[in-house]
């Protein structure tokens, strides 16, 4: 069985786990998360002024994840499992600006939108997929740009830093892992250098206008095409070399077709030669458990639904979002099912005893 409960190493004042408490106040809750409506459900058993304290006194950040997530994976890694990377951005338009609260480029949208950006690590091993590593993006330096003179907000890191930072802990942590899986936006030279001198190897989406080679004298004389000119069937690999990149790579393409009858090309690059192009695209495929788990972050642990107004209440409760929808995993890997049917049973359930709520209030 999965362990769910909390590390014996972390304690709250007042003795009472309140970061448990919060983050099944999430998953149960289907409107705005408050410490009001907290000491509501718990009838007062703990008050609003604690929960505010609580959320209030330090920031959590990604060693505390690993510290409640730590004997879960170490029952479920592989030596061939995967670290997976991708960020999501949750809007808020209407909230005060702040450093992590700011404008962010969404290349979904091809436009900046207002909200908080975070980057997320996370491991996939068999069925299960955990949160391994977090980071909220920062924008602490403002400054006036010039064409616009509109105040606008600058990071002091990258994301592929941030990437880079996160693969380190989770090596330095002795997770097992054979595989990074990124989509193009952190396909570059500096992101695959890391990963190999690490290591491990590398999957990635290619933009359509990667140049490459498929001979070392194409190589050598510097005659790369891009990526969308070679003639590659569903699944077919071929070696070859990106531009700028030394070491040799497999390159694949998945050929789909879309909702609308249109042909999709998605272009691979795999840093394992001892792969063929199916079990490129098996493995990548693993990439979209990071959309899910960006999914039930904002449909089942309550990410956007949050009046919290400062930094440190704001980045809590991320963290608190983002380990509920661990325990959601662990007990969908118990119950066998998913996290939405999880959520579900449990809203039938408010209902049925609401229901029955009402009608002892009818007959009274």
């Amino acid at each position: 069985m999965l362990r769910t409960h909390p590390s014996k190493s972390v304690s709250f004042q007042d003795g009472k786990n309140k970061h448990e408490l919060y983050t099944d106040y999430l998953i149960c809750n289907s409107g705005f998360a408050t410490a009001t409506g907290l000491s509501a459900m718990m009838d007062g058993d703990i008050s609003h002024d604690q929960m505010t304290r609580f959320l209030s006194s330090k920031a959590f950040a990604s060693k505390d994840l690993w510290g409640q997530v730590k004997a879960t994976v170490r029952q479920i890694e592989q030596e061939d499992g995967c670290l997976i990377f991708d960020d999501t951005i949750q809007e808020k338009a209407w909230t005060d600006e702040n450093e992590i609260m700011c404008w962010h480029f969404d290349h979904c949208k091809g436009r900046s939108v207002k909200g908080i950006n975070l980057l997320n690590a996370l491991y996939h091993s068999g069925e299960v997929s955990i949160p391994v590593a977090f980071e909220v993006v920062r924008k602490p330096h403002q400054f006036s740009d010039v064409k616009t003179r509109k105040v606008k907000r600058a990071s002091e890191v990258t994301k592929n830093e941030l990437m880079r930072e996160m693969i380190a802990t989770c090596v330095a942590n002795a997770i097992k892992f054979r595989y990074v899986l990124t989509d193009s936006w952190f396909a570059s030279k500096e992101n695959f250098e890391f990963i190999l001198k690490n290591g491990k190897h590398f999957i990635s989406a290619l933009k359509d206008n990667r140049l490459v080679a498929l001979t070392e004298e194409d190589k050598k004389e510097g005659r790369f095409v891009r990526i969308s000119q070679l003639e590659l069937a569903d699944q077919q690999a071929v070696r070859g070399w990106l531009k700028g990149f030394q070491q040799e790579v497999l390159l694949t393409r998945r050929v789909f077709t879309n909702k609308d009858g249109s042909i999709g090309l998605l272009n691979l690059v795999c840093s394992d030669l001892a792969c063929n192009g199916g079990q490129v695209a098996t493995i990548y495929q693993k990439r979209w458990k990071v959309e899910e788990f960006h999914k039930s972050l904002k449909s089942n642990a309550g990410l956007a639904k949050s009046p919290t107004r400062t930094v440190t209440t704001q980045n809590n409760h991320v963290f608190m979002s983002i380990y509920a929808v661990f325990k959601l995993e662990c007990l969908k890997i118990k119950h066998k099912a998913n996290h939405f049917a999880l959520r579900t049973k449990l809203f039938i359930k408010a209902n049925q005893m609401a229901y029955a709520e009402l009608q002892k209030l009818k007959a009274a």
